[in-house]
């Protein structure tokens, strides 16, 4: 497990990444960014039936990432950006990893530059001693 903060094996996080698979949701929470908004608001620039908008609204919800209320006939949604956050600090594990990694790859191609005569097997051996 690379992040300890959060588990690989959290159902929330599979929740969240489901959620955000489509774009019609990822649309919907850019929606929600600004303010509140009703589900015929959230359905109108997508061009979607009302049924279509519930269906995507229920799996954000599902997900914890929207939070539905509803006044009288109208159905308000909210952005809920908590989980959007966990999601974030679970990446942030991955993308310090991948860092490391180019950091290391641009050193290597530095050396290997600045070597007149490189041979491969030379470079590999001197970074394997680096790393030992």
């Amino acid at each position: 497990m690379l992040n300890h903060m959060v588990p690989d094996r959290a159902p929330g996080l599979d929740r969240v990444f489901h959620a955000l698979a489509h774009p019609a949701r990822r649309a919907i929470l850019r929606q929600l960014c600004g303010r509140e908004r009703n589900l015929s608001e959230l359905a109108s620039p997508l061009n979607m039936s009302f049924p279509a908008a519930t269906k995507h609204v229920r799996v954000l919800e599902r997900a914890r990432l929207v939070r539905r209320r509803i006044v009288g006939r109208t159905h308000l949604c909210r952005l809920q950006p908590k989980p959007l956050a966990q999601a974030n600090t679970w990446l942030e594990g991955y993308r310090k990893v991948w860092e490391g990694n180019f950091q290391r790859l641009d050193a290597l191609l530095n050396e290997l530059k600045s070597d007149p005569n490189p041979t491969p097997h030379a470079s590999v051996r001197r970074q394997a001693k680096r790393q030992a």
